[in-house]
């Protein structure tokens, strides 16, 4: 059974990998930014399976031709620019240029997808952008009531709520189930403390009960762990004078963890987990894993302290230098600092090591903070591909018990 996707904003393709690797065939995958392009087509060049057979299209998606794309895919899956709703950002949202929701909502209305999977960071829930983040949620809740000429959004807003309120089939049209789910990327698996907001609809003809996929790792079982087993200092190989001292702050819980029952959640992954077993960049050993080259210049200072070794990262950010971009730091035991080479940022962003990039430092650390982590996506992805088989077959087996009863 295949199911067909497009991707929109895909940037160097994190959340278009998690997809393809949820068994999902691309039949577009657009990015206007040439860099995040560059980075693709070298991996297609290089015959990198997982984005080999990626129609790539270099352009803005409200200029794309979707003339060739049947309605009724499966899936319309990408991640719109955050700076409107980002934390480091103008806060302008819908007064942003950038802020291309309503281009998203234009294409799903165009395409009539069975799903769509939309990404983007936490930002967009506060408070001050709270109408707007409702404007979202509603126009991809009805894309078949566009907002009128001359039309003021907050009005549309108001006409959205009351058909919504309404649910008159007749003024809905096409319309979806939205689920909205805030995100924490550790509580998946993913060595990083990075929080967004997925917003995953399904089209209401077809009566999918779905939601977010349960958590599988948590903080409480890191700390136990570490600090009540000793587990985690043993496997990594760690003497007692090399571990870190229990953080006060989490003493009494830490206590209570001995007693407790987490089910069956796993902890939480460190920055050692998924780093430990490459050379520090700075030895020579380095120099034959592509992209793992020294980064000079770390330091700390108020608001750029970096990411300890033995917690998952802080959120890998698109930028260089700075608050913003200049956390991109590990930090040791014994305090010393280091930026993360991009072979590093990738793995704690979750792309095979087989995936390399094109660009500078700076350049492609953006890439990467733009990016979903792969296997966020693929969870998310394979649960959403789960649900769509099972309603598939569950019409497959009605149309071959109605052929026999007809018979």
């Amino acid at each position: 059974m295949t199911l067909k996707a497009v991707e929109l904003f895909t940037g160097v393709g994190g959340l278009a990998m998690g997809v393809g690797l949820a068994g999902f065939e691309a039949l577009s995958v657009v990015e206007w930014d040439k860099a995040a392009c560059d980075s693709v087509r070298l991996n297609q060049t290089r015959g990198f399976p997982l984005v080999h057979d990626w129609p790539l299209y270099e352009t803005d998606v409200r200029l794309m031709d979707w003339s060739s794309i049947p309605e009724n895919i499966e899936l319309l899956a990408g991640g719109p620019p955050c700076q409107p709703f980002s934390m480091g950002g103008k806060h302008k949202a819908n007064d942003d240029s950038r802020d291309m929701f309503p281009a998203t909502v234009d294409i799903v209305r165009r395409l009539r997808p069975q799903a769509f999977i939309f990404e983007n960071v936490k930002g967009l829930t506060r408070a001050s952008f709270a109408n707007y983040y409702q404007y979202i949620l509603l126009q991809l809740e009805f894309p078949e009531c566009p907002r009128r000429r001359q039309e003021e959004w907050f009005s549309h807003l108001m006409r959205l709520q009351s058909i919504k309120t309404a649910r008159n089939p007749r003024t809905q049209g096409l319309s979806y189930n939205v689920v909205p789910t805030l995100v924490n990327a550790a509580d998946y698996g993913v060595a990083q403390k990075r929080e967004r907001v997925f917003i995953v609809g399904f089209r209401s003809d077809l009566s999918i009960d779905w939601s977010f996929p349960a958590a599988t790792h948590s903080e409480d079982a890191l700390l136990r762990d570490q600090w009540v087993s000793a587990n985690y200092w043993d496997r990594h190989r760690i003497a007692v004078s090399g571990r870190w001292a229990p953080p006060m702050r989490q003493e009494a819980k830490i206590r209570k963890l001995c007693q407790s029952d987490l089910a069956d959640l796993r902890p939480w992954r460190t920055v050692r987990d998924v780093i430990g077993d490459l050379p520090d960049p700075r030895d020579s050993a380095a120099g034959g894993i592509a992209d793992h080259r020294y980064q000079a210049g770390a330091k700390v200072y108020v608001g750029h302290t970096g990411s300890p070794l033995d917690q998952p990262a802080k959120t890998i950010k698109a930028g260089d230098h700075g608050v913003p971009g200049g956390e991109n730091m590990v930090v040791y035991p014994n305090g010393d600092v280091r930026y993360f080479s991009v072979r590093e940022a990738a793995r704690i962003q979750t792309f095979p090591d087989g995936f390399v990039f094109n660009g500078s430092w700076s350049e492609t650390m953006r890439q990467l903070g733009n990016a979903v982590p792969v296997a966020l996506a693929r969870i998310v992805a394979s649960s959403v591909a789960q649900a769509l088989v099972e309603v598939k077959l569950r019409s497959a087996l009605s149309q071959v018990q109605f052929k026999a009863l007809a018979a």
